[in-house]
């Protein structure tokens, strides 16, 4: 609270009362009307019946943990299906942002450290450009890429790589290049606003002193690209978890995402009360899984707020 009330004075006197209400007025609307109510709304659904509209606010309209239990056991058994789902849909979420943070940090780095004038800006376009075009173009366009007649595999057989067309659908190669394209942006600017703070004469005075090229990253740049790195990578891992579009499009035939079970729920089965709690179920276990990796890694919320 001391904080919040020194935040006030300060925007209060550089910029006057106005500009401070419109700010907080924002800043609450933001987190009450547009964070906190949907989840609790949300939250709410998921612990009410499946009832017929004439029978919603009767007696038989009360609270429930049903749609939750259901998700561990079904109809009686253990339910291995959507749990497994679950289970795959986390794992490839870390894989995509591992990959993300594999292929920026390098361009984040040079971009930060290295590249000037035209080549900086021409890097920044180059990055931005592409995310123009519009989230559904861009999955198909992949699955035209990576499909038995695209691009690639014409390629690959062309040069006589391979003799047959390679399944890249099915193999979700074609999900995980996707998914990691889509959120490149984030895990760049974000680990391209922590490595920017780095002082350079520290990289020149460890290369000076005899660091090899992976220690002077290792020892110099890498501690202060952390908060940048958790920073995107909280974001690439949540987003992926949550995708629809592109594992809709990109995914293969027996590749089911978590949130296609909660879509299904929700439009297919028309039961909202289980794909409300489908969903809580997902973000109550992404959020436990970052603020795990948070511990692990030694980052705390502070630091990616910086």
């Amino acid at each position: 609270m001391a904080a919040l009330r020194q935040l006030w004075s300060t925007i209060t006197e550089r910029h006057g009362l106005g500009v401070a209400v419109f700010i907080g007025g924002a800043v609450l609307f933001w987190v009450l009307v547009l964070i906190v109510l949907p989840q609790l709304a949300m939250f709410d659904v998921s612990l009410r019946h499946n009832l017929p509209r004439p029978e919603i606010g009767g007696p038989a309209d009360v609270y429930t943990l049903k749609n939750y239990s259901y998700f561990l056991f079904g109809n009686g058994a253990l339910n291995t299906l959507d749990i497994g789902v679950l289970v795959k849909t986390l794992i490839a979420a870390v894989i995509v942002t591992v990959l993300d943070i594999v292929i920026c940090y390098p361009i984040a780095f040079i971009l930060a450290h290295s590249a000037t004038g035209v080549a900086a800006r021409m890097m920044v376009i180059g990055l931005i450009v592409p995310f123009w075009i519009n989230d559904i173009l861009r999955a198909f366009a992949f699955r035209i890429l990576f499909g038995a007649t695209g691009v690639i595999n014409g390629i690959g057989q062309a040069l006589g790589l391979w003799s047959s067309p390679i399944d890249f659908i099915r193999a979700d190669v074609a999900l995980y290049a996707g998914l990691a394209y889509t959120y490149t942006l984030l895990m760049v600017f974000s680990i391209y606003n922590a490595v920017e703070t780095l002082d350079r004469n520290q990289i020149e005075a460890a290369r000076d002193m005899g660091a090899s090229w992976w220690r002077v990253h290792w020892r110099v740049v890498l501690p202060v690209a952390k908060p940048g790195i958790a920073s995107g990578a909280t974001m690439v891992f949540m987003l992926t978890a949550g995708a629809l579009a592109a594992p809709q499009i990109l995914g293969g035939p027996s590749n089911l995402w978590f949130t296609q079970i909660i879509y299904q729920w929700f439009n297919d089965a028309g039961d909202w009360q289980r794909g409300s709690a489908y969903a809580t179920i997902l973000l109550v276990i992404c959020l436990a899984f970052v603020f795990l990796m948070m511990r692990v890694f030694k980052v705390s919320i502070g630091a990616i707020g910086r």
